[in-house]
């Protein structure tokens, strides 16, 4: 499960990068031009899908430290040396792989969103680069 969220962090972390380069390239492509009015509707549309997506990555990348019931090392961290000891003798695995279970069905779960938006996020700029290049010819 560890492999599965690790794996997933690295796939959130690039198409986090990828959306914030596409933000940064809207900016500096658009920020310079006078835009007919449907271009600026759709790109807006689409600038707020990207920040939508932002959001959802860089939730999917936050600790989940498990809350007021921690397992694994959240709760090792409150523990005492002797106390670790006996929580590791206690045969509590399966507790554990359900808690890594539901951390990495969460990250899927957003990054799956997160592709989604990025997808309607794309569209919506190409369909304002076209009513760019269509209201300047």
């Amino acid at each position: 499960m560890k492999a599965e969220i690790a794996r997933t962090d690295g796939k959130v972390s690039l198409l986090l990068a990828f959306v914030g380069a596409l933000l940064a390239g809207v900016w500096t492509v658009g920020a310079g031009w006078p835009l007919p009015a449907g271009a600026v509707g759709f790109g807006l549309a689409g600038v707020g899908s990207l920040v939508a997506v932002a959001g959802l990555l860089l939730w999917a990348v936050r600790p989940n430290l498990g809350g007021p019931r921690p397992v694994g090392f959240p709760l090792w961290a409150t523990l005492s040396a002797a106390q670790v000891r006996a929580e590791l003798a206690d045969e509590d695995r399966a507790e554990h792989v359900a808690a890594l279970s539901r951390i990495a069905v969460r990250k899927y779960v957003l990054l799956r969103r997160a592709v989604d938006g990025t997808c309607v996020g794309g569209a919506l700029l190409v369909v304002a680069a076209l009513c760019a290049l269509g209201g300047a010819a």
